[in-house]
């Protein structure tokens, strides 16, 4: 089997982690807390003390961290796992990025004769859990062959969807846009339902069997519902992740207003004092409703 170290252990991070060991690879793993890679070795696996130790043992590197600044110092910090890697090791890229800094990533690390998957990833923290994920992704025919065995113990789904870096970004921002705009779609209907005085657990129980149901108001409201904002993913990732598709669209000058109404709902939530809660407490920036509260 290929050596793999795994970088980032948040919500999808540990989730791929824990897959991965299930299904037999002896992981090296790191995060910038070094108590959850202690915890997640305590287990199975080495918790590697640097980016370098990590690069340096893998043949197969995966990358889980929150955007792309972070992504530029997991590779080309001082001690960054690129100058560590072996020539023909592969390093998957599965963070939520601007397409084109995707496309610079492949080029610098083919000038190290290191290989390289852009692999977004989709499906939340329990499908990273059970190997059910969705990865989208774009490499070289040379990547996959050397990565495809771990892509397919990663996620349930791996679509291939061109043969180098771009593509796969590209579809995983297309996502986010139906992401974001459905997160903030689901709020905008709970709150009319709230301020109408209609039984918020009714409603739901009611749209959730209906067409205007959709996998983010089953989800998303479903957190509202029970009063808990504990971020699985924050307000502040959908600041994030909407920027990034209304600059994928300017750069084209292609029209987005729902888009960018739901960008800024997700903007007005994180300045209200809402950035670090779960992405439902978009909710929360609509005036005169009354929001279930947790049973004591």
């Amino acid at each position: 089997m290929n050596r793999v170290g795994l970088v980032g252990l948040g919500a999808m991070g540990l989730g791929i982690a824990k897959t991965l060991r299930r299904a037999g690879y002896q992981l090296g793993v790191l995060d910038v807390r070094a108590d959850a890679a202690q915890a997640f070795a305590s287990d199975g696996g080495h918790a590697c003390a640097s980016l370098a130790e990590l690069g340096a043992k893998s043949d197969i590197v995966i990358s889980v961290v929150v955007n792309a600044a972070q992504t530029e110092s997991v590779l080309f910090a001082a001690e960054g796992v690129a100058a560590a890697m072996k020539a023909g090791s592969v390093f998957v890229m599965c963070s939520t990025v601007d397409p084109n800094i995707s496309v610079g990533f492949e080029k610098r690390l083919a000038e190290l004769g290191i290989l390289y998957i852009d692999a977004p990833i989709s499906g939340g923290a329990a499908k990273a859990a059970s190997g059910e994920m969705t990865m989208m992704t774009s490499a070289s025919a040379q990547a996959y062959a050397k990565a495809d065995d771990v892509l397919n113990a990663m996620a349930g789904k791996v679509y291939r969807l061109g043969d180098k870096a771009g593509a796969g970004s590209k579809v995983k921002v297309i996502n986010q846009l139906l992401a974001g705009v459905h997160i903030a779609a689901a709020a905008e209907a709970m709150a009319l339902g709230l301020r109408e005085g209609v039984d918020a657990h009714a409603l739901y129980e009611v749209i959730t069997h209906s067409a205007g149901n959709s996998w983010m108001f089953e989800n998303r409201m479903a957190h509202v519902l029970a009063a808990n904002y504990t971020p699985l993913s924050a307000v502040d990732i959908f600041v994030k992740d909407l920027g990034l598709v209304l600059d994928m669209a300017r750069a084209s000058k292609f029209p987005l207003p729902l888009s960018s109404t739901a960008h800024q709902m997700f903007m007005q939530a994180s300045t209200a004092g809402f950035a670090k809660e779960d992405d439902s407490a978009v909710i929360k920036i609509f005036p005169g409703i009354e929001l279930p509260k947790k049973a004591p």
